[in-house]
C-alpha cells in the first residue's frame, strides 16, 4: 500500500471512530435540561458520577445473571417505573360530620390523583382535623427549617362546625397537602407517607389477624396503589402490603393471583435477599408454583442457595410475618 491510500484508510478510520464516539455520547435536549433536579428519581448524580455509575451497574447487573426471562422483564420495568415523573394532586371535594357518644368531629374526604390519569388511579381517603394537626406537629419535629413558611389552619373555640369554617379548612388542608407534597424530603419521609395510608393498613391488618381475609383484601388493594406512587423511590417499603396481598389471595384459595402478587414482591427484593421477607416469600412461592404447575425448580434453588451461604436461623412464614404488622 501506499503512502497516500495509508494516509487516506488511517484518516477514514478517526472520522469513523468520531462518528461513533459523537453517536454514543447524545447531548441532552433542552426538556432535559429543564426538568427540576428534585423531582426526577434517576436524575444523574452529580457528586462522583463514575463511581455512582459503576455502582449503579453492578448493583443493577449482578442479580440478573440467574433471572429468567420473565422475570428481566419484570426487574426492567420496574427499574423504568423509578424514572418516570410522577406527581399527585389533592382534592377535598366534600366533608361530613361524625357524632359519637361524647364527641364530635368533621372528617374530610381526601382524593388523591395521580397527574394525566383516568379516576382509575384516584385513591380516596378520610382524615380528620386533629390527623392533619398531628402531622404538622410530627413535621415541625424533623423538618423546622422547611415548614418555617408552612401555615396551618388554627383551632376556633366555636363554630368549628359552620358551613363557612368547614369550606375554609377545606381549602387550607388542600393547599396545605399540595405544598407539603411539593417539597422533596417531606412527600419521601415516612411521616407523610403514614399520613396517607396507615390508618387503611392498621385496618387492613386487623382484618387479616381475624380472619377477615376478603375485607383485608378490599382494604389492601385500595391502598397498594397509592403506596406504590408515594414510594417510587423505595420500592422495597411496600412488599410488607404485597406479601399481606399475597396471605389473603392464599387463605381464600386464589392461587393464581397469589402468585401474581408474590411475582411483584420478589421482584423488588431481588437485590435484597436479608430482607426478613425473602426467605419466608420464597418458600410461599415454591408452594404455589407447585399447586399451579408453574416452574418451582428455579425458586427451589434461590432458596438453597440462600440456606446454604447463611448460617440457619428461625424464619417465620410469610402469613406469621404478616400478623405482626402494625400491632399496636
Amino acid at each position: 500500500m501506499d503512502q497516500n491510500s495509508h494516509c487516506t484508510a488511517e484518516r477514514e478510520l478517526l472520522e469513523a471512530v468520531s462518528r461513533i464516539t459523537t453517536f454514543s455520547t447524545p447531548s441532552p435536549t433542552d426538556e432535559e435540561q429543564n426538568q427540576p433536579k428534585a423531582e426526577i428519581s434517576c436524575q444523574v448524580r452529580k457528586e462522583n458520577p463514575e463511581k455512582d455509575d459503576l455502582q449503579d451497574s453492578s448493583a443493577s447487573l449482578s442479580p440478573n445473571s440467574s433471572m429468567t426471562t420473565k422475570e428481566l422483564q419484570e426487574y426492567w420495568r420496574n427499574e423504568k417505573s423509578q424514572c418516570r415523573q410522577v406527581k399527585l394532586l389533592f382534592e377535598i371535594p366534600s366533608t361530613r360530620i361524625v357524632e359519637h357518644h361524647l364527641s364530635k368531629y368533621v372528617m374530610y374526604k381526601i382524593i388523591i390523583l395521580q397527574t394525566g390519569s383516568f379516576d382509575s388511579n384516584k385513591s380516596v381517603i378520610e382524615r380528620r382535623y386533629s390527623d392533619f394537626e398531628k402531622l404538622h406537629r410530627n413535621l415541625l419535629e424533623e423538618f423546622s427549617e422547611e415548614m418555617e413558611d408552612v401555615t396551618f389552619p388554627k383551632k376556633t373555640l366555636t363554630g368549628n362546625f359552620t358551613e363557612e369554617i368547614i369550606n375554609e379548612r377545606k381549602l387550607a388542608f388542600k393547599d396545605y397537602l399540595r405544598l407539603l407534597y411539593s417539597m422533596k424530603y417531606i412527600r419521601r419521609s415516612k411521616k407523610f407517607i403514614d399520613f396517607l395510608t396507615r390508618p387503611e393498613l392498621q385496618e387492613a391488618y386487623g382484618c387479616l389477624r381475624g380472619g377477615q381475609y376478603t375485607k383485608a383484601l378490599e382494604i389492601l388493594l385500595e391502598v397498594i396503589g397509592l403506596q406504590e406512587r408515594l414510594t417510587r423511590g423505595n420500592p422495597v417499603s411496600i412488599v410488607p402490603t404485597l406479601c399481606a396481598i399475597v396471605v389473603c389471595h392464599k387463605d381464600l384459595e386464589n392461587p393464581a393471583s397469589a402468585f401474581e402478587y408474590g411475582e411483584k414482591a420478589l421482584s423488588r427484593l431481588r437485590v435484597h435477599t436479608s430482607h426478613r421477607y425473602y426467605i419466608p416469600l420464597l418458600e410461599t412461592m415454591i408452594t404455589l408454583a407447585y399447586e399451579l404447575g408453574k416452574d418451582f425448580l428455579s425458586l427451589q434453588e434461590k432458596l438453597e442457595e440462600w440456606k446454604a451461604k447463611k448460617d440457619p436461623i428461625r424464619v417465620f412464614t410469610l402469613k406469621e410475618l404478616a400478623v405482626r404488622e402494625y400491632v399496636q
